[in-house]
């Protein structure tokens, strides 16, 4: 049976009719083609699949859609703003913080989260927060300087 959901995707009001226990990773890639968010586990563990709702990081793969009405979305696809990256997506490309990319739009989507949040974090802070985020390449070292180096950026601009 399909529920009516309605919320706020990258922006934008969105209405669907879906099965409300519909997880929001397949409603983003299926129903709406935003391809960016990511499967990856399909458990919740390895990150791949992180939005921001309601500015803060979340599991698209564990989050049913009927849990969002009224809420705010936001995908690796709507942190672009008029054909510019985000600070954190231009310091993670400047950091070389990404190999096949694969993890990257998590990985991203979770740095904004933390910044969101903590602006100005420490080394440590973004290791614990950007550790159930796992990338098979082994590029956390320069994620980490690429956080280090969007949050800096955000300072001097402040």
């Amino acid at each position: 049976m399909a529920d009516s959901v309605s919320f706020r995707l990258n922006g934008t009001e969105v209405r669907l009719d879906v099965d409300g226990d519909r997880h929001l990773l397949w409603v983003l890639r299926t129903e709406l083609g935003l391809t960016g968010t990511k499967y990856g586990c399909g458990e919740g563990h390895c990150g791949a699949c992180t939005v921001l709702v309601d500015g803060k990081p979340v599991h698209a793969c564990r989050k049913a859609v009927k849990d969002l009405k009224g809420r705010d979305v936001v995908t690796i696809e709507g942190l672009e703003k008029d054909g510019r990256l985000h600070p954190v997506q231009e310091a993670f490309v400047a950091s070389d913080g990404l190999q096949c990319g694969f993890c990257t739009p998590g990985m991203v989507m979770e740095a904004v989260g933390l910044l969101l949040a903590e602006p100005h974090p420490s080394e440590e802070r973004i290791v614990r927060a950007m550790e159930h985020n796992l990338c098979r390449c082994g590029a956390h070292p320069r994620i980490v300087r690429a956080i280090q180096a969007a949050a800096s950026a955000k300072k001097g601009a402040a």
